[in-house]
């Protein structure tokens, strides 16, 4: 009988343990102050805990629409037009999924097909090792070189070709924190353009 490690799939070999989740690990063991992982260290506001139990209480408790309640929808709707002056359909154009993590895989399996290329920033955020795996695509690496963490034009329009799919673009990236400049920005959605390819953002 096969052991249980030869029953997993192929696609995943290539997954490790979470940094994230590893040094949340090694603080908890040696009692250290841990800045791998965002979660707040104060208690809730009291209106979001009055609410959490008034749905408890109402019987509020189905599950929700898969693309998001509409009053959030058309809150983050109104936001988007308001900040960015960009006009989102609520009931067409705007999902909302448990967190960047589940909302990146699911980009990367609905518009990536097996054998395309997709443009990653390096260093880069550790997830998306998986979400091509998952998908199928193959990362296309472009390094951003310390200490300004600056894009190499010429880097970045190497990585383009015929099979490029999407570019990944992080800003403020995780984990330098090197946010990407107008002109940065510009010259990505050029190459997009002439490319005729995605540009998926995770702006988290």
């Amino acid at each position: 009988m096969p052991s249980p490690a030869a029953r997993v799939a192929t696609r995943t070999s290539v997954f490790t343990e979470s940094v994230i989740r590893e040094m949340t690990r090694l603080a908890m063991l040696h009692g250290a102050m841990n800045l791998a992982q965002g979660y707040p260290d104060f208690p809730a506001p009291a209106f979001i805990k009055e609410a959490a139990v008034f749905a408890i209480t109402s019987d509020i408790n189905q599950y929700a629409i898969t693309w998001g309640s509409p009053r959030l929808r058309q809150a983050i709707a109104a936001k988007t037009r308001r900040f960015y002056g960009l006009d989102f359909d609520p009931e067409r154009e705007i999902t909302v999924t448990c967190g960047a993590t589940e909302a990146m895989m699911a980009t990367m399996l609905a518009l990536v097909e097996e054998g395309d290329e997709v443009i990653v920033f390096e260093p880069f955020y550790e997830n998306y090792v998986p979400d091509a795996a998952m998908s199928g695509a193959k990362l296309v690496f472009v390094e951003l070189r310390a200490p300004d963490f600056a894009v190499d034009p010429e880097a970045l329009r190497a990585a383009f070709s015929p099979r490029t799919r999407a570019i990944i673009v992080n800003t403020p990236n995780n984990p330098s924190g090197k946010v990407f400049t107008r002109a940065e920005l510009a010259r990505i959605a050029a190459l997009c353009t002439e490319f005729d390819c995605l540009c998926i953002t995770d702006e988290i």
